[in-house]
């Protein structure tokens, strides 16, 4: 089957590569020209497991295009994904590079075609799409006919090939018959006994992502709360973690608790729905407890900081081991160090990083700053610094020398933003330790939210 995908970002590369690998001759459309030259030579400008190989593979089996020209696109494929970024904009969701392509297709088709939108987007867009395509095709005065399919994906960045590759479901929102015998065919190969297609209209398919990632958001924020009352309570979150995970109704996945969640998704879809609602003279009071819980916590480690250090930072230079929102992602998107990091320099401090794969896009955005220096290892970043500070669970930080971090801090000090440390253990070898809802490790601050 010939499929074209417009966009080359982390979903529109993901499900490029995955169709490819199951046969599809795929035409991947990029505007930025950089871009393209690189993915020609199977160089991919971020950091996803098993993404570059299976790139390369495909490249070389000559199943997989990559191309700025999107007439040659729109007339390769019979199924046209769109899959670009809708990000926010003023308050609002912006969708303007989804019309555009829309609008594209719409011009330059010649046959039927399946336009398949994988962008996260507001509840009624897929219906305005189908009038915008359907009005441009009248007023070319031919006989094409299209349709429309909301596909939205489900991807967790740091295993995105498993889950486009045995997905959980696969929702399709159309609004006829049509194209159901198709989509059939291009999903069969991910098709098992543990998974379903499942088909639905437009605007239940659009609500179901934004429903999905809003239901994933708030059991975070729920655990975070729960982490914030164990610390006044004097309980362990981790032991509470344990207790109510092992209740199956609850499950163990997203129950984590932490210094906040972030990324492309989570966000920006609590934002969003929240956005939606309102426009439509519903206010979400959950979503707003959801969305005000995470600013609460990712600003928490800076509490801790000055709670024990003070509010002036001047000359405090602090090691930060993780940068990425979560692990095994190059992905800084509302991610949580960077919070941390510009609250902390605002008060004068000074940056001593690493991660194992988000420095290129840290060293990007905050090139000019002089007071933020890039580490080769996680334990360069220990040399002179009054603490250590953790926001990103990466494996590459389980299990440190102790002996060697407490050799090198000038204060036998960590700020753990993910737990990832007994707490009694590091108080038996000397170090002052201050977890997420770890009980008496943070009581006797005494903080307030």
């Amino acid at each position: 089957m010939k499929v074209t995908v417009f966009g080359a970002g982390y979903v529109g590369l993901v499900q490029s590569a995955v169709l490819a690998e199951v046969g599809c001759h795929v035409v991947c459309v990029e505007n930025n020209l950089c871009k393209v030259i690189k993915l020609k030579q199977g160089i991919i400008h971020l950091y996803e497991p098993g993404l570059m190989k299976l790139i390369q593979k495909n490249l070389q089996a000559n199943r997989l295009k990559f191309t700025t020209n999107s007439k040659y696109g729109i007339k390769h494929g019979l199924i046209q994904f769109i899959a670009v970024g809708t990000p926010l904009k003023n308050h609002q969701v912006d969708i303007s590079e989804v019309y555009n392509i829309a609008i594209k297709i719409a011009k330059y088709m010649e046959n039927y075609k399946i336009i398949l939108e994988k962008s996260t987007i507001p509840v009624g867009t897929s219906d305005k799409i189908f009038r915008l395509v359907k009005k441009i095709l009248k007023y070319r005065n031919n006989n094409l006919t299209f349709d429309i399919v909301f596909n939205p994906e489900f991807l967790k960045e740091g295993t995105a090939i498993s889950d486009c590759m045995n997905p959980e479901r696969i929702i399709l929102g159309i609004n006829n018959i049509n194209p159901i015998n198709i989509l059939k065919k291009l999903y069969k190969p991910f098709c098992n006994k543990k998974n379903s297609i499942i088909f639905m209209d437009f605007r239940s398919a659009e609500l179901t992502k934004y429903a999905a990632n809003c239901m994933l958001a708030t059991k975070i924020s729920f655990m975070n709360e729960m982490a914030n009352l164990a610390e006044i309570f004097g309980a362990d979150i981790e032991k509470i973690r344990k207790g109510i995970g092992s209740d199956s109704r609850i499950g163990k996945n997203y129950i984590y608790p932490g210094c906040g969640y972030g990324g492309s998704c989570f966000p920006k879809d609590v934002k969003g729905l929240i956005l939606k609602a309102q426009e439509s003279g519903y206010e979400p009071k959950l979503l707003h407890a959801v969305e005000k819980i995470n600013i609460i916590q990712k600003n928490k480690l800076f509490k801790l900081i000055q709670s024990h250090f003070g509010k002036d930072l001047h000359k405090k230079i602090f090691a930060l081991w993780g940068l990425a929102f979560k692990p095994d992602t190059s992905d800084i998107r509302e991610a949580s160090s960077c919070v941390l990091m510009e609250s902390l320099w605002r008060c004068g401090a000074k940056i001593q990083a690493f991660d194992p794969k988000a420095m290129q896009e840290i060293a990007l955005v905050y090139k000019n700053n002089s007071n933020l220096k890039l580490m080769q290892n996680k334990e360069s970043t220990l040399n002179h610094a009054d603490a250590l500070i953790i926001c990103t669970e990466w494996k590459h930080f389980y299990f440190p020398d102790f002996k060697i971090i407490k050799s090198k801090l000038k204060n036998p000090v960590i700020f753990d933003g993910r737990n990832l440390y007994n707490p009694k253990y590091l108080k038996n070898h000397g170090f002052l330790y201050y977890g997420i809802g770890r009980g008496e490790s943070c009581l006797k601050l005494k903080t307030k939210n």
